[in-house]
């Protein structure tokens, strides 16, 4: 038998919120909950990391001064624990067995973040989903889904998004915007690409890890993604 397949799904936080906006879709839990469990049942290794964008953003909530940026992101953090726990039950209802480590100590509540114990959770077939961003302020959970994908030596890093990739030019605007297969990190770092922060990025191409761009809202998507199914629709930092 060969290697197992490790993979850090990171969602955003805004995809949860569905068409209101803000707070947290049931419906969408239960979508990604059930297309978690899809891996798992394929002997794939999961962890996930979620953002906070659905209930407050660190950036956002500092911009007139009167909250500190600190604060702001610390706020964030707990943003990303909110989702992390009603991910948890998400899946724990589809029979999933998962555990939340955060960065920022809270006992009562989820398990503090260890590498190694991360890793024997996911040897042992739980998903894993790791809240509370990098447990510092001015680093994005994109950054955070980077270092614990490092941390964890994961395969790849999958970056579900609301469009099957990244494209030359935005296709909700453009109609002949090209879904771009394959971009160097240098190119993913350019203004008008944005895959995810420069920092990032930076770290990934440091460790060698592929970024792939998908669309989480199709069904199927990320195992084929995952398989290297050739009509699946995503695109590919390397």
């Amino acid at each position: 038998m060969g290697k197992r397949k490790r993979v850090l799904v990171k969602f955003s936080g805004e995809a949860l919120a569905g068409s209101t906006g803000f707070g947290i879709d049931n419906s969408i839990l239960k979508f990604i909950a059930d297309e978690i469990k899809e891996l798992v049942s394929h002997d794939i290794e999961v962890g996930i990391v979620i953002g906070g964008g659905n209930i407050i953003r660190g950036v956002s909530a500092a911009r007139d001064g009167i909250i500190k940026r600190t604060s702001g992101d610390h706020m964030g953090m707990l943003a990303t624990v909110i989702n992390s726990i009603a991910m948890r039950e998400a899946l724990e209802h589809t029979g999933v067995d998962v555990r939340v480590q955060s960065a920022i100590k809270m006992e009562a509540i989820c398990e503090t973040f260890i590498v190694g114990r991360a890793q024997r959770h996911l040897e042992k077939g739980r998903v894993v989903i790791f809240a509370a961003g990098t447990g510092n302020p001015f680093f994005t959970t994109d950054t955070a889904a980077t270092l614990r994908a490092i941390e964890i030596n994961s395969d790849m890093i999958i970056k579900a998004t609301k469009v099957d990739g990244v494209y030359d030019k935005d296709p909700a605007k453009f109609s002949d915007a090209v879904l771009l297969k394959t971009l160097s990190y240098k190119d993913a770092m350019q203004d008008d690409i944005k895959v995810m922060d420069d920092t990032s990025i930076a770290l990934a191409q440091d460790n060698k890890l592929p970024i792939l761009v998908c669309n989480m809202f199709k069904k199927g998507n990320l195992l084929s993604i995952i398989n290297g199914d050739d009509d699946a629709l995503y695109s590919i930092v390397k």
